[in-house]
């Protein structure tokens, strides 16, 4: 335990030197890179959508991706909701580590969640991502309009690869947003990404490259 906080604290507070675009090795695919194992970690957490804990990621175990899956997090307008209760944020740091030899970037990523919206009610779900010392952050904004009932989901293709540093441990800052707005509607309306409320979760999907 004593040695993983020494690594973590080593990598939250240096900053990363992390090369745009292509490296000199162009993309490879992952079924290439078997012996390249990625692993991932949650190393931070915070915000009103994630108490500690309740954040939790994994590996696909072919490093094409990863998954990260919320216990609770959710927000809700209308009726007897607090105002609190309309923003709910959720902050992670995923430290990532990447054997020697091999670099990624993140190429695109999958959010799904679930909405109960009345009609006259809106909802914006916005997440925005980037490594940790880079200037280069993708952001993806979907709104939703009342009335909705169910399970949706929405795609972020990187317009722009920015690759990690070779065979490091870096750390992708994750920041996620659920707001709702009960706009001319009565009622409670509702936003969500909770794992436990059927297929949800957020897939960030590898470009993998040799160094």
């Amino acid at each position: 335990m004593k040695n993983s906080n020494r690594v973590m604290a080593a990598v939250l507070t240096t900053a990363l030197a992390l090369p745009l675009g292509t490296p000199a090795h162009a993309a490879t695919d992952a079924t290439d890179a078997a012996t390249a194992a990625i692993t991932v970690e949650v190393i931070a957490s915070n915000g009103s959508g994630c108490a500690p804990g309740t954040a939790t990621v994994a590996s696909n175990g072919d490093n094409t991706g990863f998954r990260v899956r919320y216990r609770d997090f959710a927000a809700k307008a209308g009726s007897d909701a607090a105002a609190v209760d309309r923003r709910k944020n959720c902050q992670l740091g995923v430290l990532v580590t990447i054997p020697s030899g091999w670099t990624i970037a993140i190429a695109s990523a999958n959010y799904r969640g679930k909405a109960s919206l009345l009609s006259g009610a809106t909802a914006l779900q916005r997440t925005s991502y980037y490594w940790q010392g880079s200037s280069s952050t993708d952001r993806k904004d979907a709104t939703f309009t009342g009335p909705l009932n169910g399970l949706w989901t929405t795609w972020d293709v990187a317009p722009v690869l920015t690759y990690a540093a070779c065979g490091s441990a870096s750390v992708l800052n994750i920041n996620t947003e659920l707001r709702v707005d009960a706009g001319t509607s009565s009622g409670t309306s509702r936003m969500s990404m909770n794992t436990t409320e059927g297929d949800v979760d957020t897939l960030f999907n590898y470009s993998l490259a040799s160094c």
